[in-house]
Parts: C-alpha cells; sequence; structure tokens
C-alpha cells in the first residue's frame, strides 16, 4: 500500500499473533452463540408444543374449539375458551379463524360457530330451523309483528339505544313491542347511558342471530344507499 502501511511493517510480528488469537476468540464467541441460539429455538419449539394441549397444532385446536362450543350450554367467551385450552387468546382466534374457514367450505354441514363480540356458540343451521321446531314441538306459528319487526330492525342497526331514542326514530310509543322482544330474548339491556334517569341501553342477543339465521351481527344485510332507519 502507501506510506501509511509502511510506517507499521515493524509491528506485524507483534500485530499478527494478536489478530490470530482475537480471530480464535470471535470463532468461539460466534459458535457459542450459535449454540445459544439453537437451544433458544429448541425451548421456544418446546414452550409452543406445551402450549398446544396434547402437542396438537392449530387444527388440533380447530377441533378442540368446535368440541368445548358443543359441549357448553351457553355462550363461551374467548378469554373463557383460552383458559380451558391453556393457550393464548390470540391462538384461540386463530383457530377459531380455521373453524370457520372449514365451515364455509363445508356449506352443508349441519353446525356453524356464531358470534356476539367477545362470546361463541355453535348453532344449527337456519334451513334446519323447520325441522328442529317440529322435533321439539315449539309453536311454529308465532311469528314478529310488524311492529315489533320494525323495533328490531331500528335496535339491530343503531344499538346500543334507549327506549326514547327508539320512539324517537319510530315516531310512536314501543313499551309493548320493547317487551315483547325482551320477553322473545331477541333483545336485551346492555348498558345505561350516563345521563338523568341513567336508561337502560338495548341491542341484540343471540337468539337475535339465530331467529334471522345470521352468523354476527356484521352480516346484517346493508342498508339502501342513501337509506337510514328513522333518516
Amino acid at each position: 500500500m502507501g506510506a501509511g502501511t509502511e510506517g507499521v511493517t515493524a509491528q506485524a510480528p507483534i500485530k499478527a499473533p494478536i489478530e490470530e488469537k482475537a480471530a480464535g476468540q470471535a470463532a468461539e464467541t460466534t459458535g457459542g452463540q450459535a449454540e445459544l441460539n439453537h437451544a433458544e429455538g429448541q425451548a421456544t419449539e418446546a414452550q409452543l408444543a406445551q402450549a398446544s394441549p396434547a402437542g396438537e397444532g392449530k387444527a388440533g385446536l380447530a377441533a378442540l374449539l368446535e368440541s368445548l362450543l358443543f359441549a357448553a350450554e351457553e355462550p363461551l367467551t374467548i378469554g373463557r375458551l383460552a383458559g380451558v385450552l391453556q393457550v393464548t387468546e390470540e391462538v384461540v382466534e386463530a383457530a377459531l379463524g380455521e373453524l370457520q374457514a372449514v365451515q364455509s367450505a363445508a356449506p352443508a354441514r349441519g353446525l356453524r360457530v356464531q358470534r356476539r363480540g367477545h362470546r361463541l356458540q355453535l348453532v344449527t343451521q337456519p334451513e334446519a330451523a323447520p325441522y328442529i321446531e317440529r322435533l321439539l314441538g315449539l309453536d311454529l306459528t308465532t311469528r314478529l309483528s310488524t311492529a315489533a319487526l320494525e323495533t328490531l330492525a331500528v335496535i339491530a342497526y343503531r344499538q346500543p339505544l334507549t327506549r326514547g331514542e327508539i320512539e324517537a326514530v319510530r315516531g310512536v310509543n314501543c313499551d309493548g313491542v320493547l317487551r315483547t322482544l325482551l320477553s322473545r330474548g331477541l333483545v336485551e339491556p346492555v348498558g345505561r347511558l350516563e345521563q338523568a334517569g341513567r336508561p337502560f341501553q338495548y341491542g341484540t342477543t343471540f337468539q337475535f342471530l339465530q331467529y334471522f339465521g345470521l352468523e354476527s351481527i356484521e352480516a346484517l344485510p346493508p342498508l339502501p344507499d342513501g337509506k337510514a332507519l328513522g333518516g
């Protein structure tokens, strides 16, 4: 090289062993770090395996999730399912997505997942409703009145809202209709409005989803463009 190189040539006998030693230490450090990374990777894999019941993967969790929902007498929360399966809520969500994908790919299946917020339940397909009603001896003639359907539509698309807000949209008293919807389990109190009197706010229920054959409230058909309930 140039003059700078000549200036350090005399130190080469000393510098070379130092460089060799440093290189050896670096190699040892790199090798040790590689072994450490490998060990950490094995530990992570072991932790993931322990996180899945019986060492099952996501597919196994999806099957277990469906089994738990089938056995439950009431809707289960994501947190409750995560606790039972001993996994995180994110893992439950992933398994749920896989289960729903399987159900969507096989529309002839008799059961499907229904979701409302963080609560889930397993229900029968809407097409089976008449046969199930016949099997259980349910009243096939009980249908909602036009007023009840209108009130239910207002609640479904605008929830949560109070009785006063419902009446403001419909322009009529809704006491009787609201009592009917409550008794049928189609709506329920979901909170209170923070104002004088703290009136109840109402929203739809799982029974509402079942009645109309919906998987979730997001599956409601969109309102026509430019139109709004009561607008």
